[in-house]
C-alpha cells in the first residue's frame, strides 16, 4: 500500500503546485484548507486504513493555524508522523515555535521542486 502525504494551506495555487510536484514524483496526495480540515482528513485517512507517511503544513491559515495544527497531531495516533512546514515565515523565533510544537522540517516559500522532493525522500517513511 503506497503512503499518502497530507498537503495542509489555504491557498489553492500553492496545494496544486505542491500536488503536481509530488505526484510527479510518484506520491500520493490527500488535502486539507486549513488544520481543522487536516485534522479531520487524518481520522478519514486512519478510518479508511490508510497510511499517512508525512504532512507538510503551512503556518498562517484561517480556522486553525499550523503551529496548533501541529500540536495537536502530535496529541493524536499520528504522532511521529513526520511534519514538514512550508510557509513565508523565515524568521528564527517563528521556526522554533515550529521545532517546539512538533515540526520535523522547514521550507520557506517559495519552494523549489527539487528542494521539496528531497526533504519528501528523506522524510518519508
Amino acid at each position: 500500500m503506497k503512503k499518502k502525504i497530507l498537503v495542509v494551506d489555504d491557498s489553492a495555487t500553492l496545494r496544486a503546485s505542491v500536488n503536481y510536484t509530488l505526484k510527479e514524483a510518484g506520491y500520493d496526495t490527500i488535502n486539507a484548507v486549513n488544520g481543522a480540515d487536516g485534522l479531520d482528513k487524518l481520522n478519514q485517512a486512519m478510518k479508511n486504513n490508510e497510511q499517512i507517511g508525512m504532512i507538510i503544513s503551512d503556518i498562517h491559515m484561517p480556522v486553525m493555524d499550523g503551529i496548533t495544527f501541529i500540536k495537536e497531531v502530535k496529541k493524536s495516533p499520528y504522532k511521529f508522523t513526520p511534519i514538514l512546514v512550508l510557509t513565508t515565515e523565515a524568521q528564527e523565533d517563528m521556526k522554533m515555535r515550529g521545532k517546539n510544537a512538533g515540526a520535523t522540517g522547514w521550507l520557506v516559500k517559495p519552494f523549489k521542486p527539487e528542494q521539496l522532493l528531497y526533504v519528501t525522500k528523506k522524510f518519508m517513511r
